[in-house]
């Protein structure tokens, strides 16, 4: 599914001020030391930078594991786990649009926190990666982060992030609640 928008210039630099903020609080919470921090591969990319497979539909954003193995090592041992956080501009911007009182940039703290999270979760084992797209994680899982994300976000001041909280808040609820 090819997005029908990607982020514009003055939106991209939302997203990287989100990145950075969202690597922070994320590194923060886990209390994961920078060497740590830099062990967990991953990258973000934006519409303009997907390949066909990475859309979803539904979804605002999706992490896909990859393997990943250095440059002129060709043995299997050297291979390692890239994870790649795949936003999905359209989605993200159709419902901001849509929605009254939701912000861009709350918005997207909320969704790489959130994104990070899982990759914090793959690589450390808490979760299994074994799904080929986040379209397919159990919906206990998904709960379990929007949790966390809740959890990590609720201490830091960004003007209509409580839009966000609201607009997620059937995510952090128990099944059959």
């Amino acid at each position: 599914m090819q997005a029908a928008r990607q982020f514009n210039r003055k939106e991209l630099l939302k997203v990287d001020e989100a990145v950075k903020v969202s690597e922070e609080v994320v590194n923060n919470f886990y209390k994961m030391s920078s060497g740590q921090w830099l062990k967990n591969r991953y990258d973000i990319k934006t519409a303009k930078d997907l390949v066909l497979h990475e859309y979803v539909a539904g979804p605002f954003a999706q992490v896909v594991k990859y393997e990943g193995r250095k440059k002129d090592v060709p043995l299997g041992s050297s291979s390692f786990s890239l994870y790649k956080v795949c936003l999905q501009d359209s989605a993200i911007l159709s419902i901001v649009s849509k929605t009254r009182g939701l912000s861009l940039e709350p918005f997207l703290l909320y969704i790489l926190t959130h994104e990070l999270v899982h990759v914090v979760r793959f690589s450390k084992f808490k979760h299994r990666y074994e799904n080929r797209n986040e379209a397919d994680v159990t919906l206990d899982e998904e709960r379990k982060v929007h949790q966390l994300t809740h959890t990590i976000l609720k201490q830091v001041l960004v003007p209509g992030l409580s839009k966000v909280f609201e607009f997620y808040k059937d995510w952090r609820k128990e099944p059959n609640a």
